[in-house]
């Protein structure tokens, strides 16, 4: 046999749509590769044309009322099924995820893990989607409101959290009685399979998730979007870069829907003169190179009090040299794999030209890493899929671009400041406002910081990175729109409140015409207690 013939056949999946797999005739077709071995071919999956986006989202529209009408107590307890299927196929999953993104298997567990606890939580929310009884101001009348899903909601994920960011918005709208139609990250396609597939085992009926797989610009994720348009979809829910979360702007603006919009940040980590730099250096080097800086959250600019920032960039530099970086499924102990694909690698690399016009120092960093052209830390073959240099620039300012722009790869920038009032102008001069953090045993400075930072997220004495389930995760300016993922605020969301006037008096009663609004009485003067007490000095 040839080795052609030795190979096996790569298998192809299906869009997931009213509880059938389906691959329409004559779709083309794209391949899911390991991040860290581009030779190693997942499997296949169909491109979704608009038509078979659009199907799905008819489908969607049509489980909505049953699914609406489903007890939310017993909407919770499918949530809690979930939780449960994925943490059994948790090690599984993590490293299916693992070897498709490149994620270090220790993150993996983490992203999946975040899955979980967003089951934990949402499950008890199905017995408290509480709503109020208000008094009226009209006798024998009730008033009460409650909360209501929006119908079908559209999403649009990363692929460098492909398990825990689609459960931030799958599971809350789930619960909250919508139906969804999910467009998950061409990166990490089978990860996204697989943990649709667990959802389906937990006893999400058929029509109520349905995932259509495919390309975000002119393709499956637009189409998506553009179903607002034609009133298909109700809502959309988009993790990406801020450019495209204009552009859903402008399509939900139009049809008077409120998108949930998590996207870039040049997140600001500040490291003032009384803190402790060792800690310091360990949360810098976590939030600039941990998962590479494909996070949203990655530290993009290190702002670094005067007194100490020699100290501090020495001891950063020193750190740097110890980073050990490579195929995680190969190898154990890397701090980051590769990049998760080509695109990314390559705006990564244009930002050195970017840095060298506006005149800053790069310190440490080569780009692409190659094998006459690698750290001593990196282990493995670096021609097998796209690396890239932990990179550190100084001389850095605030009206530079390599100061503005998200970069997204393994990259920072040490920027030198006077005092905190220099700290958080500068922390606070970029368009974006998702993350931060500061290290400082100054409680004034801390509390400070925490007031006057821009910014949906703060950390004292920890990195710019990390999330958990019960607290709203979201930025401000170019980070997002005021909505928030996570913890009980992302139940705004999914729904809308109802209000319910409920009259029992048996006739028309009108609020502020017929209300008997109680009459003040003569005035009372306190004066006139004591006879001449004006007259008393004093008084």
């Amino acid at each position: 046999m040839t080795q052609t013939q030795n190979r096996p056949s790569i298998k192809t999946y299906g869009h997931l749509i009213g509880g059938e797999e389906t691959v329409p005739q004559d779709a083309p077709t794209f391949q899911s590769r390991s991040s860290g071995n581009l030779s190693d071919v997942l499997a296949a999956f169909p491109e979704a044309d608009r038509d078979t986006v659009r199907r799905a989202c008819e489908v969607a529209r049509a489980a909505f009322p049953r699914w609406k009408a489903t007890p939310a107590p017993v909407r919770g307890e499918i949530i809690g099924n979930i939780g449960r299927a994925i943490a059994r196929e948790k090690e599984t999953l993590s490293r299916l995820l693992s070897r498709e993104m490149g994620k270090t298997l220790k993150e993996a567990r983490g992203d999946v893990q975040e899955a979980v606890d967003t089951c934990a939580f949402f499950q008890s929310e199905g017995r408290r989607l509480y709503g109020q009884t208000v008094p009226s101001e009209m006798p024998n009348k009730e008033l009460k409101t409650y909360r209501r899903p929006l119908g079908v909601v559209g999403m649009v994920t990363a692929g460098n959290f492909p398990v825990a960011v689609p459960s931030w918005k799958i599971i809350p709208a789930l619960l909250t009685g919508n139906t969804v139609v999910w467009k998950p990250s061409e990166d990490a396609p089978l990860t996204s399979y697989a943990f649709a597939k667990l959802l389906e085992e937990a006893g999400v009926p058929d029509g109520v998730l349905n995932v259509v797989f495919g390309g975000g610009k002119d393709a499956a994720g637009q189409f998506l979007v553009e179903m607002l348009d034609e009133k298909l979809v109700q809502k959309i829910a988009f993790t990406g870069s801020t450019e495209v979360g204009r552009w859903i702007g402008e399509v939900a603006g139009r049809n008077l829907t409120h998108p949930t919009l998590e996207l870039g940040g040049k997140n600001p980590l500040v490291v003032m003169r009384d803190a402790d730099l060792d800690n310091a250096v360990q949360g810098a080097l976590w939030a600039a190179y941990g998962t590479g800086g494909q996070r949203c959250t990655s530290a993009g600019n290190i702002i670094v009090d005067a007194p100490v920032y020699g100290e501090f960039r020495d001891k950063l530099l020193a750190a740097m040299q110890n980073i050990r970086i490579g195929n995680p499924v190969e190898h154990e102990g890397v701090l980051y794999g590769p990049f998760i694909n080509e695109r990314f690698f390559r705006s990564w690399e244009a930002h050195y030209a970017r840095g060298e016009e506006d005149g800053a120092t790069l310190l440490y960093g080569r780009g692409r890493i190659t094998p006459e052209n690698k750290p001593e830390g990196f282990q493995g073959d670096p021609e097998a899929a796209f690396y890239g240099w932990p990179t550190l620039w100084e001389g850095v300012q605030p009206g530079m671009k390599l100061f503005q722009n998200e970069v997204f790869g393994p990259t920072v920038n040490l920027v030198k400041v006077d005092g905190f009032d220099e700290a958080i102008a500068a922390a606070n001069a970029v368009d974006y406002g998702l993350s931060s953090a500061i290290y400082t045993n100054d409680r004034t400075w801390a509390n400070r910081f925490q007031e006057e930072i821009e910014a949906g997220m703060t950390s004292i004495n920890n990195s710019t990175t990390g999330a958990e389930a019960h607290m709203p995760f979201g930025g401000t300016k170019g980070s997002g729109n005021g909505t928030r993922e996570s913890g009980m605020w992302v139940l705004d969301s999914y729904t809308y409140w109802h209000g319910v006037n409920d009259d029992i008096s048996g006739k028309l009663q009108l609020a502020q015409m017929d209300t008997e609004y109680a009459q003040p009485r003569e005035a009372f003067s306190v004066g006139g207690l004591t006879p001449g007490a004006q007259e008393v000095e004093g008084v």
